[in-house]
């Protein structure tokens, strides 16, 4: 009896003991359900500041692997709507698609005013396009606000790239997948919320605890 008694003591001391040390990773995914990382293609218009461009760059470099940035080309004519001044940005999306090659997603950079269809509303002014999944994706600076542009920029660009990734929008108001309804609450947005993060994880982001 005596002898049972100190054997369980000695269990459970190794048991508490053994577990010290520890602790729960979030987010904890498989290795082998981790798709390669694709690249990103950031291709700016001739319109756009090279600060825009590098701030997003070096910001996008910290969570994800496999960068390329392409030299400034001009927006194409065939994208503009002349009775709004406007480019149209689902045009923008499809030709960036058609020169985006198979393991890439091109996300194009303008300062212009873009635009595109939403219910009954055939031209509706936008901060940003990415359809969920696909291979391009558009943002413009033209409807952030004045106050740290260059952050509201970058939470913009994630934001369609994380659709491009198969993300839709994201209830919790402090994602970056939170949907703008027609304002913008880049402000608001701290972080992408655990299970968009885990999404991203599983297509090869990587992020640090």
């Amino acid at each position: 009896m005596i002898k049972n008694k100190l054997y369980f003591f000695v269990l459970v001391i190794l048991f508490v003991f053994g577990n010290q040390g520890s602790v729960p990773v979030k987010n904890k995914i498989p290795k082998e359900k981790i798709a390669k990382a694709i690249t990103i293609i950031i291709q700016p218009y001739s319109d756009i500041s090279e600060k825009y461009i590098t701030h997003v760059k070096n910001e996008l470099t910290k969570i994800y692997p496999n960068i390329i940035l392409n030299k400034a080309i001009p927006l194409p004519k065939r994208a503009y709507y002349i009775k709004r001044n406007r480019y149209r940005a689902d045009t923008l999306i499809n030709i960036l698609r058609q020169t985006t090659q198979t393991g890439c997603v091109t996300i194009g950079m303008t300062t212009k005013d873009i635009s595109d269809s939403k219910g009954n509303i055939p031209d509706y002014g936008i901060m940003g396009l990415g359809y969920q999944p696909g291979s391009s994706c558009v943002v413009s600076t033209f409807r952030l606000n004045k106050e740290n542009l260059l952050e509201q920029f970058f939470k913009l660009s994630i934001h369609e790239l994380g659709h491009t990734q198969g993300l839709p929008h994201c209830p919790v108001k402090t994602c970056f997948m939170r949907d703008a309804e027609g304002k913008n609450h880049t402000n608001e947005e701290k972080e992408f919320c655990p299970k968009c993060k885990a999404h991203l994880i599983s297509k090869g982001w990587i992020f640090k605890d």
